[in-house]
């Protein structure tokens, strides 16, 4: 390959600091590169005065970049998995999954209580249809109000009394270097993650051989098998990032556990279950979960919330 080295990534702190850790983690293992970051603005950070779901499609956070895949322009992309769709373009491919951060979401609110802690009728912000059910779930007498932008704008709108409390994913405020911030973490049990979530996605070409193999020796196999359940289990529900759909696998010793839910945009309604298995058979878990998801029902939720 050569050694000049182009990677495409989305323009915020998050992102960058997502990026520059990958870049630092290749120039370990070929330390002659010269990689380059290339910030590209995606169509779900242009709109941000409408809620995601609205504006409908799946990739909102990912097209441009992989078009500058496509085009050569770049040779990798780094991406949040959670924002990745499961189909991919004609070409491109998941080339290796990092080291996994915190799976959990974290609850953040101005008077630093937990979630048991806020007052009635309180205000929480998430631009989430997952957590806004689960929310509603735990505490129908909650508010949640749609808050978009980057992590530290949407701090900052709770700081300025918008809204009480605000819900963001722990593995983000951990790389921001934010923890400090967090009032309580949210348990799995309590709130089942996103699928992918905590996880990165690195993707490039599948003809580009070099940058294949030179971005596979980034991959922690414990990451891999998990995420591989994961998107499993959102591909069969022919799901998006925007959809209530939850889903952890872990990973212990040779056997995979897997969690999987399907809720109702209100919370009313949550259908949850679990599998177990091989961890050579993390898809077909996936799969197998899902299909005891929609056999419980959630065929029917979904198609209520692909509606509205």
């Amino acid at each position: 390959m050569t050694n000049e080295m182009l990677i495409a990534t989305r323009g915020s702190q998050l992102a960058l600091i997502q990026s520059g850790w990958i870049r630092d983690r290749l120039l370990e293992v070929e330390p002659g590169l010269s990689i380059a970051l290339e910030k590209i603005q995606t169509t779900g950070d242009k709109i941000l005065d409408v809620p995601l779901a609205a504006i409908g499609g799946k990739g909102l956070f990912v097209k441009e970049i992989e078009e500058a895949l496509l085009s050569g322009r770049a040779q990798l992309a780094v991406h949040s998995i959670k924002d990745m769709p499961v189909e991919l373009p004609p070409g491109l491919h998941l080339a290796a999954i990092p080291r996994r951060e915190d799976r959990r979401d974290a609850l953040i609110s101005r008077s630093g209580k937990g979630l048991e802690g806020l007052a009635k009728g309180a205000r929480v912000g998430t631009s989430s249809l997952r957590r806004k059910a689960k929310l509603l779930a735990l505490r129908p007498d909650l508010e949640i109000v749609s808050r978009r932008g980057n992590v530290e704008t949407r701090i900052r709108k709770m700081d300025q009394g918008q809204v009480e409390a605000v819900i963001l994913a722990a593995a983000g405020l951990k790389r921001l270097g934010l923890e400090e911030r967090v009032s309580a973490y949210l348990d799995p049990e309590v709130m089942l993650p996103a699928v992918g979530q905590g996880a990165l996605g690195l993707e490039c070409r599948h003809d580009d051989q070099p940058t294949n193999d030179l971005v596979s020796r980034l991959t922690d196999p414990v990451a891999w098998v998990e995420v591989t359940a994961e998107r499993a289990f959102l591909a069969r529900l022919e799901g998006g990032c925007q959809v209530p759909i939850a889903c952890l696998a872990r990973l212990s010793g040779l056997e995979l556990e897997v969690e999987g839910l399907v809720a109702d945009l209100d919370g009313r309604r949550l259908i949850r279950k679990g599998i177990k298995g091989p961890a050579e058979e993390a898809g077909r878990l996936g799969r197998e979960l899902a299909e005891d998801v929609l056999a419980s029902g959630a065929g029917e939720i979904l198609a209520e919330v692909y509606k509205k």
